[in-house]
């Protein structure tokens, strides 16, 4: 692992590839969301029940995958996380009713987790500190492509045949990135992992008890806790309470996507200058005050197109944050990256699934939502106070 190691353009685009599993698993059944609802005899806002139940299990997933990793390797991890999701999903095709629907959705999410807890490993072995934030921009860029194409693929399936086909797509997808992974980033003979003699549960308690973790890991978790909140509710926004159609359903959610890629690709360009706390400082700042105007629009009932750039400019700056807080909390874990990804990942998806399950207690209405988001923005920028603090008094 090198400052200034790179890493082949193939290996990149293929972790990105990876990483839109999920998003992609997220996002590609949105618009059929209605159509869920009816087959199973239930209403949209249990059937988006399954987005919060993914979190959950995403969590779990992360959770366990990331000390596997480390004691077991990347390789392993990953590959049965690909198999788990890509098995889940077939099942999913032919679910009837929504505790199916909810029992496939959890362990998909799982297999998942195991999925997305190696890919931070996988960089952290390789790059650090500048690099790794460059390297999680250009993962970022690739991956972020995913929630905005995933709701026009959806679509797309649903218009050739039922909803069930999505998840078909999705397992198929899944399987296809085993040899591409194979070909690239696992090229070559296994390396074994040497023997630590770490326990698992003590790994976790090490990255715990690193002053610097906990403001990254809650600032990590609020910060996309806004963003989780709005694509949970994101159909019923646009499709119940804008009354938008399908098709503009997709073009709208994609604006938010285009806005994250944006910042993403900004933010690449500032690291060739800045060092990545400024820049993540700014973003959060942005962030409350893109909440604050999502806030307004609700209140003031702004029409459909007063909303949306508010919530692209909230969406965006998780582009310039997300990447910045990654880099910079893995610097602190040279032997067990995969754990430290992981106790991010469990905070990040476990209390977001949570908020949002719980968010099914509140009147189903636009400004409910838009509370919570708010929330989270205000959580994110005194969790970016406290960092700045525990930094502070490192330097010192």
């Amino acid at each position: 692992m090198q400052e200034n190691a790179t890493i082949p353009v193939s290996v990149v685009f293929v972790l990105g590839f990876t990483m839109m599993l999920g998003p992609f698993a997220i996002d590609t059944y949105l618009p059929a969301f209605p159509l869920i609802a009816e087959s199973l005899g239930v209403t949209i806002h249990q059937v988006s029940l399954s987005i919060s139940i993914y979190m959950l299990g995403f969590a779990v997933g992360q959770l366990s995958g990331g000390a596997f990793s480390d004691r077991y390797g990347r390789r392993r991890v990953l590959v049965t996380g690909l198999w788990v999701f890509a098995l889940a999903a077939f099942y999913l095709s032919r679910v009837d009713s929504l505790q199916e629907l909810l029992a496939g959705r959890f362990v998909q999410s799982v297999g998942g987790g195991w999925i997305g807890v190696s890919i931070p490993a996988i960089v952290r072995d390789q790059v650090q500190g500048v690099q790794a934030a460059k390297l999680f921009s250009m993962i970022g860029m690739v991956s972020i492509v995913a929630p905005a194409i995933a709701p026009a693929i959806g679509a797309a399936i649903l218009e050739a045949g039922s909803w069930g086909l999505i998840f078909v797509y999705l397992g198929a997808y899944a399987l296809a990135m085993l040899p591409l992974l194979m070909a690239t980033v696992f090229r070559g003979p296994r390396k074994p992992r040497p023997a630590d003699g770490i326990g698992f549960v003590e790994r976790y308690i090490s990255v715990v008890k690193t002053p610097s973790a906990l403001p990254y890991i809650l600032w990590q978790t609020a910060s996309f806790g806004g963003l989780i909140m709005f694509v949970t509710y994101a159909s019923f926004i646009y499709q119940d309470h804008f009354q938008q159609s399908r098709g503009m359903f997709t073009l709208l959610f994609a604006c938010n996507i285009f806005a994250m890629f944006a910042c993403v690709l900004l933010n690449r360009l500032l690291l060739n200058r800045l060092s990545p706390r400024p820049i993540m400082y700014f973003a959060t700042r942005v962030q409350v005050v893109a909440a604050a105007l999502v806030l307004l629009a609700a209140v003031l009932e702004w029409p459909v197109f007063g909303f949306l750039p508010a919530m692209m400019l909230y969406a965006g700056t998780l582009g310039a944050i997300s990447p910045n807080i990654q880099a910079c909390y893995l610097e602190d874990f040279p032997r067990s990256a995969a754990s430290a990804a992981a106790v991010m990942g469990t905070a990040q998806f476990g209390l977001g699934g949570a908020a949002s399950a719980l968010s099914n207690l509140l009147p189903e209405a636009l400004l409910s939502v838009v509370i919570c988001i708010a929330a989270c923005a205000v959580a994110s920028f005194l969790c970016m106070h406290w960092s700045r603090r525990r930094e502070s008094a490192r330097q010192d």
